[in-house]
């Protein structure tokens, strides 16, 4: 980028930019200096205006073409009514038709036979482009969703590789043999995640429900289903001894029992 911003307004790749003509690297060029120059992003958006206003003044609607059309019409057969009284006749039994009236006759039909094919054409092209409108917001939509889901994946990978993070992962017992999830703590920040690797199928009216054990109970952290998401955040308790996993009635429990355990891991104290 050693051009100087004179130098690039000069070279037209700018106006290139405005109606779409730019390859994709004269777009990174053009780009940088609308980012870093005043003057050329004061230039692209007085661009942006004139092609605005060109658009809107080259966008004539077809009925009020056609309206204009059958005014023009109507002047002609005004114009012919009021030159008749002129006709030369030339015998009593035959009149001679003006020439001009045969031309404006044709001229009208010409001008109908135009300007219905015109209008027609126009409401398709509006209807594509109504259609690719509709396309271009559902892609940009998605466009959104996927930076939003790939910020959160970001944050999330963030807070797994932060060097205060304490991973711990639990392992299901024989009466779950497949179960295996990892917990990822981070005192400093104060956050919790559980990283749902797999589960054991239960019976319907069963569910998996994980535990903070505490001096003096068991705090319930929620309840966890095959179809969670990979990672979920977890409530963060301080004074945390240990994390446990049960298998309980659906619906979950506000206590639970030795019994239940499926999983247990001691944290480091």
């Amino acid at each position: 980028m050693n051009k100087k911003p004179q130098e690039f307004l000069a070279s037209n790749l700018l106006d290139k930019y405005i109606i779409g003509a730019t390859s994709s690297k004269e777009n990174t060029e053009v780009e940088y200096f609308i980012d870093n120059f005043e003057e050329v992003k004061e230039a692209y958006q007085v661009g942006q205006k004139n092609l605005e206003i060109l658009a809107k003044a080259e966008s004539k609607s077809a009925p009020d073409l056609l309206n204009d059309i059958f005014q023009t019409i109507n002047k002609a057969d005004t114009i012919i009514e009021k030159e008749q009284p002129k006709i030369i006749h030339i015998t009593q039994n035959q009149t001679s038709t003006p020439w001009y009236f045969m031309a404006a006759s044709v001229a009208a039909v010409i001008f109908a036979i135009a300007a219905t094919a015109l209008y027609f054409d126009n409401k398709s092209l509006k209807s594509e482009n109504q259609v690719v409108v509709d396309e271009i917001f559902d892609l940009r939509s998605d466009i959104e969703n996927t930076n939003s889901q790939l910020s959160d994946l970001m944050r999330q990978f963030q807070k797994l590789n932060n060097p205060d993070t304490q991973k711990y992962v639990l392992s299901g017992n024989e009466r779950a043999s497949n179960l295996k999830t990892v917990a990822y703590i981070n005192p400093v920040e104060r956050t919790s995640m559980l990283d749902i690797i797999s589960l054991p199928k239960l019976p319907e009216d069963q569910c998996y429900q994980i535990w903070g054990e505490l001096q003096d109970r068991m705090v319930s952290l929620g309840i966890m289903h095959p179809n969670d998401a990979k990672i979920k955040p977890l409530p963060y308790l301080d004074s945390l001894i240990a994390l446990t996993i049960t298998i309980e009635d659906k619906g979950g429990n506000v206590v639970t029992s030795p019994e239940r355990e499926v999983a247990e891991i001691i944290l480091n104290q």
